[in-house]
């Protein structure tokens, strides 16, 4: 739909019911302007609420309108979410508390700053690194509060390198962006944040988000079965990410219609990419195969296509592959010798195939994470001997027509985690896994 067409669409669509429409983070008058139009007065006491931090956007927005302010917190309350933000209320001595009281009380009623001070302190051990921290903020006191910049620079400068990248990392993503754990993390994964160790890569990144969400620099915003599915960062906090970050090998097109960029020759502006987030129209995807096949040192792709991918034989020239994530309709895989033997999960989304995938997959030499969502039509599936011979973690969902699943004896012989989802006419799964733990969808 044009602006327009949305504008008339919604508008029809509120003339009859009873509304209540919240319009959140306004900047600019003329931004309301636009959008009231589609909002009809029906007189049926419908309301719009409005928010901003600007006060003379809100006094301008109706002058039937009633401006509410919120409050900044009180000592009481400021000092009470510090406690409920601390990890180890316990281990506060009273001279700590004194000083912990002093910082709070500077924090001016600012949930944000209380929040994110409390995260540092909690890293911080006994009265001498707490003095340490109070000394800092109060050379940057001004009227009497400190200013929440300064205390949100002190926590990211406490961070070590590996965090401090991690965090960076969250500038990429747009103001308010609700980001998928498990891409954030795939992300990190990709741009070599980890170190190498003994440790399970994907328990490491999973451990630096934590820290960062105990920090309070990285919000919550849905948990499921106890682990965080989606997250985000606070847009003061995103504005200090955007302002530290001096490098970053990551191109993200949000905006389908990439090519009104000029960005048109990845293999001579990009060459250097480990990842590749991209959405593709049908008038801009013919550009897409030989530029991608060109980025060898590329790490992660997300490609989404509307209507379906043209061939994925490009695929094979990027043999620094781990990542995989492909949604849109795909005609037929390649073979498994066209796929880089270096790509270690893959998710395919809408492929809508007709002939079992199975076949090509279970010969990928390092593949340990699979997830398949409406990718696959047919009634069959076959995973024969000697197949999938590192895969640890199988995901099927809403695979619709499937009924039997053929497992060979010496197939997926690591698989450790299995979810299935929507696939109703699938009533019997192979005994040997029947055992294996099931993995939430998240």
């Amino acid at each position: 739909m044009t602006e327009r067409d949305l504008e008339i669409y919604l508008r029809d669509l509120l003339k009859e019911p009873k509304y209540l429409v919240v319009v959140d983070d306004l900047w600019h008058r003329e931004a309301w302007e636009s959008l009231k139009r589609a909002f009809p007065d029906s007189k049926n006491s419908s309301r719009v609420i409005i928010t901003t931090r600007k006060e003379d956007v809100a006094e301008r927005a109706n002058n039937k309108g009633f401006v509410y302010r919120l409050r900044f917190l009180s000592q009481e309350e400021s000092w009470d979410l510090f406690c409920r933000k601390l990890l180890d209320v316990r281990a506060m001595v009273s001279a700590m508390e004194r000083l912990a009281k002093e910082m709070v009380d500077k924090c001016g009623g600012l949930p944000l700053a209380v929040v994110v001070l409390s995260g540092l302190l909690s890293h911080k051990r006994g009265f001498e690194e707490w003095q340490e921290v109070k000394d800092h903020l109060w050379q940057n006191i001004k009227d009497d509060s400190i200013e929440v910049s300064c205390i949100l620079s002190l926590s990211y400068n406490d961070l070590s390198i590996a965090l401090k990248q991690c965090f960076l990392y969250f500038g990429i993503f747009p103001e308010d962006h609700v980001v998928h754990v498990d891409h954030i993390l795939w992300l990190w994964m990709a741009e070599g944040f980890v170190p190498t160790g003994k440790e399970i890569m994907e328990d490491v990144v999973e451990g630096f988000l934590n820290e960062l969400i105990r920090r309070s620099l990285i919000q919550v915003v849905r948990t499921f079965w106890e682990k965080v599915g989606k997250c985000r960062i606070h847009d003061l906090l995103r504005d200090l990410a955007v302002q530290k970050a001096l490098e970053v090998r990551s191109l993200m097109f949000l905006d389908t219609d990439f090519l009104k960029m000029g960005l048109i020759k990845f293999h001579n502006v990009f060459q250097h990419l480990y990842v590749l987030y991209l959405e593709m129209r049908v008038d801009n995807m013919s550009i897409v195969p030989d530029a991608i096949g060109s980025l060898y040192h590329l790490k992660f792709l997300r490609l989404r296509a509307y209507e379906s991918f043209p061939n994925l034989e490009y695929l094979s020239s990027c043999q620094n592959l781990q990542k995989l994530w492909l949604e849109g309709q795909i005609e037929k895989l390649p073979l498994s010798e066209q796929f880089p033997n270096s790509i270690a999960m893959m998710v395919l989304r809408y492929s809508e195939l007709m002939e079992d995938p199975m076949s090509t997959l279970g010969m990928l030499p390092n593949l340990r994470n699979l997830d398949l969502f409406r990718a696959y039509g047919g009634k069959e599936i076959t995973c024969i001997d000697n197949s999938f011979s590192q895969l640890e973690i199988l995901r099927l969902d809403c695979l619709e027509n499937l009924e039997r699943w053929h497992l060979a004896t010496s197939a997926m012989p690591l698989i450790k985690g299995l979810g299935i989802q929507c696939c109703p006419k699938l009533h019997e799964i192979p005994d040997r896994i029947k055992d294996v733990e099931r993995t939430p969808f998240q």
